[in-house]
C-alpha cells in the first residue's frame, strides 16, 4: 500500500474517509474549489528499485524541499567514513592495544604446563657425572663431590689452616702465625738481588690467610718506592696473584721488606711441578715431558696476564720459572706470583715502562724456551741450539711463536700484547673450552653441596630437639606430643635394622626421606615405636610442620633466656 505524506491539516481530515469517485465531485462544496480532491487513481504503484545511480522522480504530492533533499538510504559513502576504523573490544583493558588491524581472536599461543612446585625431595641430577663407577657405587657416590676433588679440597684446607708450633717466628703487628713455605735453604738473589723467604700467615684484622714475601736485608731509601704497590692493587686478573700491600719491619732481627699476597694453599712453581732439583751444568731432571697442549695452555694465561698488565700501563719484569706457580695441576692453572717486587728494589733506577714491557716479552719467550727444553732460563746460552732442539719435539707454530717472543723489534717499532693474542686466538679459544668445562664440573660440584647443605641444616634442628633433656623446666619436653613423632621420624630415617635386628646403613634411604621432610611432601609415612605396640601415619608435611613448632620453642626460650 503507498503512503503520500501530506502538510495541509484539511486534506488529512478528508482522507480519513475515502469516497467513491463517482460522487466525489457532487459533494464538493463550493467554498472547497480551491482545495486539490483526493484522487487515489492519480497516485502511482510504487515499485521498489536497487539501482542506486538512477533519479527518482518526485511523487506526486511530495513538496519542492523534500525533492531537494540528496538522501540514498542505499548508499554508505558518506556514513563509512565516520565509522571508527579501530576495532573496539569492550572486554579489554587497554585498547590501545587493539591497533594495528588486532582481532577481537587474536592466535592463541601453544598450550604450556602450569609451574609446579621444586620437587626438593629429589636430588639434583644435572652437570658431569662420572661414567666410570661400578653398579654398587653409584648409590652412595652420586649424592657427594667426586673423590679426587674431595680430597684435593681437603688438603688444601688442611694446608690453609697449618700452624707451627713451637715456632721462632715473630709475630708482626698485623700478621699472626706464620709458616714457611719455601724450606730449602739455598736462597738464589738473582731475580731480586735480595734473599728472599715465603710465609703463610693469618691477618690480625680479617682472619684471612695471606702470603707474605719476605725480603731480607733490605733498606728503603725513598719512601715513594713502597707507595708503587698502590698501582698493582688495581690489577685484578685470573693469572696475576694479588698483591694488598707491603711494608717493612725489624722483626725479622733485620731490615726487610714484606708484601701481602694472596694465599693459594699446595701452590707449586712451574720449576718444582716440571723441573726437579737442578743437576751438573745446569740441566733440570724433568719429571714428566710436557705436552705441547700444556705448553700452549701457559702461553695463553700468561698472555692474559700480561693484557691486564700492561693495559694498566705497568709491567710485570718477573716472568720467570721459579716466580710463576701451579695452583690447579689438574686444570693446568697458572698465576704470575711475584709483581710488583721489582718495582720497589729498583725504584731508583726507574726505566721506562715501555722498554720495561719489552723486555716482558724476552722473558715470556725465554720461560717457554726453558720448559720446553728442560733447561734454567738463567742457562740459555745458546738460544738457536735450543730453538732447534724445540723444533724437533713440537710444532712449527710453537716455534714461530717462541721465536717472536725473543727477537726484539727495531726501534721504532714495538711489540704488543694485542698483536701477540691475535696470532694464538684458536689456542686461546680452546684454553677457553677447558675453562668452560671446568666450570660446568665445578657447578654440578655445587649443586650437589647445595642439596647436602639443605639437608645438614635440617639435620642440625632434628639434634637440637631430639633426646633434650628439658625444656622450660618440662623433662619430658622431648617425648610428649609433636616431639615424639619427630623422635620415631628419627629412628625411621637413621636406626633402622634388618630381620635379625643388624644396623641398615641405607644412604639413598636417609638421603630421600630428609629431602621429602624438607619439602614437606605429601607422602605419607607409618612410623614405629621401638616396642611396635604404637604406630602412626602422618604425611611429611604434616612433620615438616610439627619440627617447625618445636624448633620455634626451641628459639623463643632461647630468646628468653638472652632477655634475662
Amino acid at each position: 500500500m503507498a503512503t503520500t505524506r501530506y502538510q495541509n491539516s484539511d486534506v488529512r481530515r478528508q482522507v480519513g474517509s475515502p469516497r467513491p469517485k463517482g460522487r466525489a465531485a457532487a459533494q464538493t462544496d463550493s467554498s472547497d474549489a480551491s482545495v486539490p480532491s483526493f484522487n487515489p487513481a492519480a497516485i502511482r504503484e510504487f515499485t521498489p528499485s536497487f539501482d542506486v545511480a538512477s533519479t527518482a522522480t518526485p511523487s506526486n504530492g511530495t513538496t519542492a524541499h523534500e525533492a531537494a533533499v540528496a538522501y540514498d538510504p542505499f548508499s554508505m559513502q558518506t556514513v563509512g567514513q565516520s565509522l571508527p576504523t579501530t576495532p573496539f573490544n569492550p572486554y579489554a583493558d587497554d585498547q590501545a592495544a587493539l591497533g594495528a588491524g588486532a582481532g577481537f581472536f587474536p592466535s592463541q599461543n601453544a598450550y604450556q604446563t602450569p609451574l609446579q612446585p621444586l620437587q626438593h625431595h629429589l636430588y639434583s641430577t644435572w652437570g658431569p657425572k662420572p661414567t666410570n663407577l661400578k653398579p654398587y657405587e653409584r648409590t652412595t657416590s652420586d649424592f657427594f663431590i667426586p673423590e679426587d676433588v674431595r680430597i684435593d679440597l681437603t688438603k688444601k684446607n688442611e694446608a690453609a689452616n697449618q700452624v707451627m708450633p713451637n715456632s721462632q717466628l715473630p709475630q708482626l703487628d698485623n700478621y699472626h702465625s706464620l709458616v714457611p713455605l719455601d724450606t730449602t735453604h739455598r736462597k738464589n738473589a738473582s731475580i731480586f738481588g735480595y734473599n728472599s723467604w715465603v710465609y703463610k700467615a693469618k691477618a690480625t684484622r680479617t682472619g684471612t690467610v695471606v702470603c707474605l714475601r719476605r725480603l731480607q736485608d733490605f733498606r728503603l731509601s725513598n719512601e715513594h718506592a713502597i707507595r708503587s704497590v698502590k698501582e698493582w692493587r688495581r690489577i685484578v686478573s685470573a693469572n696475576v696473584v694479588q698483591t694488598h700491600d707491603a711494608f717493612t719491619t725489624r722483626m725479622f732481627g733485620d731490615s726487610s721488606l714484606v708484601f701481602v699476597q694472596d694465599f693459594h694453599p699446595l701452590s707449586q712453581t712451574l720449576a718444582e711441578a716440571h723441573l726437579a732439583t737442578s743437576s751438573h751444568g745446569g740441566r733440570f731432571a724433568q719429571k714428566n715431558p710436557i705436552q705441547e697442549s700444556v705448553l700452549w695452555s701457559y702461553i695463553t694465561q700468561i698472555a692474559a696476564a700480561l693484557k691486564v698488565i700492561h693495559g694498566k700501563d705497568l709491567a710485570a719484569r718477573c716472568i720467570d720459572v721459579t716466580k710463576i706457580i701451579l695452583t690447579d695441576a689438574r686444570a693446568n692453572r697458572i698465576r704470575l706470583g711475584a709483581c710488583s717486587i721489582l718495582d720497589v728494589v729498583h725504584y731508583e733506577a726507574r726505566r721506562p715502562v715501555a722498554e720495561l714491557q719489552q723486555e716482558d716479552f724476552i722473558n715470556f719467550g725465554r720461560v717457554i724456551l726453558s720448559l720446553a727444553t728442560n733447561t734454567h732460563p738463567s742457562n740459555l746460552n745458546n738460544i738457536n741450539g735450543s730453538i732447534e732442539q724445540l723444533s724437533r719435539v713440537y710444532s712449527v707454530e710453537l716455534r714461530d711463536t717462541v721465536l717472536w717472543l725473543l727477537s726484539p723489534q727495531q726501534p721504532p717499532a714495538q711489540k704488543g700484547i694485542e698483536e701477540f693474542m691475535r696470532g694464538i686466538a684458536l689456542h686461546a679459544f680452546a684454553q677457553l673450552d677447558v675453562e668452560e668445562q671446568s666450570r660446568d664440573a665445578d657447578k654440578s660440584h655445587l649443586s650437589t653441596a647445595l642439596e647436602n647443605g639443605r639437608q645438614f641444616r635440617l639435620m642440625l634442628k632434628l639434634a637440637a630437639i631430639n633426646e633434650r633433656h628439658e625444656l622450660s623446666g618440662d623433662p619430658n619436653w622431648s617425648e610428649n606430643g609433636e616431639r615424639y613423632l619427630l623422635k620415631l621420624f628419627r629412628d625411621y630415617c637413621f636406626h633402622q635394622v634388618d630381620a635379625d635386628g643388624n644396623p641398615v646403613l641405607d644412604v639413598y634411604h636417609m638421603i630421600t626421606c630428609l629431602g621429602k621432610l624438607e619439602a614437606g611432601s605429601e607422602e605419607k609415612v607409618c612410623l614405629t615405636s621401638r616396642d611396635e605396640q604404637t604406630s602412626f601415619v602422618v604425611s611429611y608435611k604434616e612433620l615438616k610442620k610439627q619440627l617447625g613448632s618445636a624448633f620455634g620453642d626451641l628459639q623463643k626460650a632461647s630468646k628468653q633466656a638472652k632477655g634475662l
